[in-house]
Parts: C-alpha cells; sequence; structure tokens
C-alpha cells in the first residue's frame, strides 16, 4: 500500500513480505527509495493498509496474517512517564474500554471451557466418531540464486510438531536465523 505514514505530505511505501516482514519505504529524493522503518511478525502477512482505524489523529498500518490475526501498527504514542511520585490517572473512557475488554476476555474463557467439556463428553461417548480437521498448508519452494539453495517455507494454522523431508538423493540441511527447527538426520534402509 502507499500511506503518508509518517505525516510529511509524501507517501511512503508500504510492504509486507511472506517472511512476516513489515517495511516502510521513503522516497527521499528521485533516486532509490530509503527503508525508514521495519517491523517482524512470526507468520506470513497476507494484506496490508495504512489509513486511521483506531483513534482520530493517529495513522495506523493494518496488517492480516496467513492464519488470519489482524495487526496494528500506531503512531500513537502508548507510553506516558510521571514525574517522581507522580501516578498515572486513567481517564473515565480508558476505565470503562479495559473493564469491557476484560469482562468479554472472562466470558470467552468461559466458553472455551464449556466447549472443552462439551468435546471431552462427545469423544468419550460410544457414538462418538474421530476425524482429522482439514487445514490448508502455506508451502513454497524457491530457488536462492545468491548461494544456489533451496528454501522450504511450510506455514499451517496449527501447530507442526514434524516435518519429514525423503529424498533419493543426499541433501545440505542449512540452518537459517528464522528457523525454528530442531533437525535431526537419519539414514533410509535402501531397501
Amino acid at each position: 500500500d502507499s500511506f503518508d505514514i509518517l505525516g510529511d505530505g509524501v507517501k511512503e511505501l508500504l510492504v509486507g513480505r511472506d517472511d512476516g516482514m513489515i517495511e516502510i519505504y521513503n522516497f527521499e529524493s528521485a533516486d532509490d527509495p530509503v527503508l525508514r522503518h521495519d517491523y517482524a511478525l512470526s507468520e506470513s502477512i497476507a494484506s496490508i493498509q495504512g489509513g486511521c482505524v483506531g483513534k482520530d489523529g493517529y495513522d495506523e498500518i493494518l496488517v492480516a496474517t496467513y492464519s488470519g490475526w489482524l495487526t496494528g501498527l500506531t503512531t500513537e504514542p502508548v507510553h506516558r512517564e510521571g514525574g517522581s511520585g507522580e501516578e498515572l490517572k486513567l481517564s473515565q473512557e480508558m476505565q470503562n474500554k479495559i473493564s469491557s475488554l476484560r469482562n468479554e476476555l472472562e466470558q470467552l474463557q468461559i466458553k472455551v471451557l464449556q466447549e472443552r467439556d462439551k468435546y471431552q463428553q462427545s469423544s468419550q461417548s460410544s457414538t462418538a466418531v474421530s476425524s482429522v480437521p482439514a487445514f490448508s498448508v502455506n508451502d513454497k519452494f524457491t530457488l536462492n540464486k545468491d548461494d544456489a539453495s533451496y528454501s522450504l517455507i511450510l506455514e499451517v494454522q496449527t501447530a507442526i510438531d514434524n516435518v519429514l523431508v525423503q529424498s533419493d538423493v543426499p541433501l545440505d540441511l542449512l540452518d537459517v536465523d528464522k528457523n525454528s527447527a530442531v533437525v535431526s538426520f537419519s539414514s533410509c534402509d535402501s531397501e
């Protein structure tokens, strides 16, 4: 997206990447764009948009991720500093908002417990039918020309416990910074 998130009168380029990076590029001159800010998320970005969403006067970047999470980055200051011994007082509006969010959270926790109990009861009954839930896999296998390697990127809307890679030819697995996997090697029986 293009949006004036820096408030300098010139639109910046907002980029959301598959690796979870959010980047803000500024066009300070007619040459190449300059990276002004970046922020890393833990999953790929499906959509990015700049605008005023939460509070008038404060621009934001709204991001939708692969698994459906919405994340916002705002220009509104989030920290207030008080003097020595000075207590931070919240406005009535902010106290009401916090109270309603706490109530909503408690209701959701109760609902989760009820659904969990319902699932436990139905799974232990004699008529229970078990099935594996269907989920989509976001996968990419791309060639990196710089070091002549391939990158395998797997993203699922649930936890990935194991990934098995089987090959008829010898493979060298390279570790990268964004890799959170623990790699173990085992040789296959030739038969």
